[in-house]
């Protein structure tokens, strides 16, 4: 090697561990901001107990159980909020912003004021799916497949199962619940919020305010010279915009030091950092799954639908959410006002079921198109090189990735296509069983059956398919 090449290999070498420095310097923030605007979020907007929701989530993300001892959280209930820090610093600071909006974390800077208009009480679209009291399963069949899906077979891998929800022909036909748990009680879906924001996009493509391959109208990228004016709505929705942000497809402690986390819990405005990337390929070169891509996609349904978060959440309301009859639902947004679209939406399990159902109606509630024609075979169509196997804001089991493959073999129908959420939240629509099974709780990613959804699957459309007798259903 030449003195040159020595010299440039050196250089190479010594930034890049500069580079890891200073993320590493990020984690306590990271972490710490991870688990105050979870506790703040599942203690004034779910009711649920704080210790019950630390102890929970820690448990389930791999790693975290290194750092949870000397991780310090002090719930304030009268001023609604959390403060945590990590051996007593990196402290984070999230704040309850109110009914509707749920929490933000404070990096104390200035924070957007945003005043939401009192919900309006529209008749839903979707045909009701159950009545006010808890279905209980309709078969032995079925109930054996819920006790199964709440049990706690590993104590090393916690399942805690919190609520699930079993639609068969638009009707719920099974549900239970945890403690503390009902069906009125919203619940985080973390990356399934995805989806919900992917059909806001479908929304605004029908009603042609977006265009689906066409460069979107973000400022910062309308240099002559960058290449990022070529990324589309498209790009986006698919994960393959090429921003150098990295990946958000693990949620571990070692995540930390990827810097769309420093995006989601060191940043007061979401979509300018995410905006301000450079690109790492060209867009639709390559598929790489990270938060940044949907919150910009968020920013430009803010955009959009008025340019302020209280537009956003009416449009939300009024095109989606009441035409559902989803009426538990709460998205939060960063301080500046961003949506924070990659994973802050909480909703009952039973909204988060219509959500599914509308998806098994081909877009259609009650006669009413709300999806455009043609947009859930888009969303479910699977994504080149996206080995996970994933569409436009949904996962899938149609093509020929590792993750279809895998589920699959495991029992999972081929046509089946879900939003998933990290840490066990799932919404599946299987089409040819006119099914939609809705999982939620705080289950480690890894192994693959730690949550039970395999066996849950598989459990229930035995028990209500063709070949089985379910008493009720229509």
């Amino acid at each position: 090697m030449t003195r040159r090449n020595l010299i440039l290999a050196a250089s190479t070498a010594l930034s890049a561990l500069a580079l890891t420095a200073a993320r590493a310097r990020d984690v306590p923030k990271v972490a710490t901001g991870f688990v105050a605007n979870v506790l703040c979020t599942e203690t004034f907007v779910s009711g649920l107990d704080p210790a019950r929701v630390f102890t929970e989530t820690t448990s389930a993300m791999p790693g975290s159980g290194l750092i949870a001892w000397a991780l310090d959280y002090r719930v304030d209930r009268a001023r609604k909020d959390v403060t945590v820090t990590l051996f007593g610093v990196g402290r984070s600071h999230a704040v309850y912003r109110g009914e509707g909006l749920g929490c933000y974390l404070n990096h104390g800077g200035p924070v957007a004021d945003i005043a939401l208009p009192p919900p309006e009480a529209r008749p839903a679209q979707l045909p009701e799916i159950a009545g006010r009291a808890i279905v209980t399963p309709q078969t032995p069949q079925l109930a054996a497949a819920l006790d199964r899906a709440f049990a706690e077979p590993d104590s090393s891998t916690p399942r805690n199962t919190r609520a699930i929800v079993v639609l068969k022909d638009g009707r719920i036909i099974a549900e239970r619940y945890a403690d503390g748990v009902g069906i009125d009680t919203p619940l985080l879906g973390f990356s399934a919020t995805k989806s919900v924001i992917s059909a806001l996009a479908g929304i605004l493509v029908r009603k042609r305010a977006l265009k689906l391959h066409e460069p979107v109208p973000i400022a910062a990228w309308q240099k002559p010279d960058d290449p990022r004016r070529a990324i589309t709505l498209d790009h986006l929705l698919h994960h393959t915009a090429g921003l150098k942000l990295g990946s958000s497809l693990q949620a571990s402690l070692l995540s930390a030091l990827e810097p769309v986390n420093r995006m989601k819990f060191m940043e007061s405005d979401m979509a300018a950092y995410a905006a301000s990337m450079p690109p790492e390929s060209a867009p639709g070169a390559a598929w790489n799954y990270h938060d940044g891509n949907t919150v910009l996609l968020a920013h430009l349904i803010r955009q959009a639908t008025g340019g302020s978060a209280a537009h956003l959440i009416g449009f939300a309301r009024q095109e989606l959410f009441e035409p559902l009859g989803m009426r538990n639902v709460t998205l939060e947004f960063d301080a500046s006002g961003n949506a924070e679209a990659s994973s802050q939406l909480l909703a009952s399990a039973r909204d988060w079921a219509r959500f599914g159902q509308l998806y098994l109606n081909d877009g259609m509630a009650g006669g009413k198109r709300i999806l455009p024609e043609g947009w859930v075979k888009y969303s479910a169509t699977a994504t080149p090189n996206a080995w996970v196997g994933q569409g436009a804001g949904f996962w899938t089991n149609l093509g020929d990735s590792f993750g279809a493959t895998y589920r699959t073999e495991r029992g999972w129908p081929r046509e089946a296509f879900f939003a998933k959420g990290t840490i066990g939240q799932y919404v599946i629509i299987i089409p040819s069983e006119k099914l939609v099974i809705v999982r939620l709780g705080r289950s480690p990613n890894w192994p693959p059956e730690a949550d039970g959804v395999f066996d849950l699957v598989r459990d229930v459309v035995a028990a209500t398919g063709n070949k089985g007798k379910l008493a009720g259903a229509n």
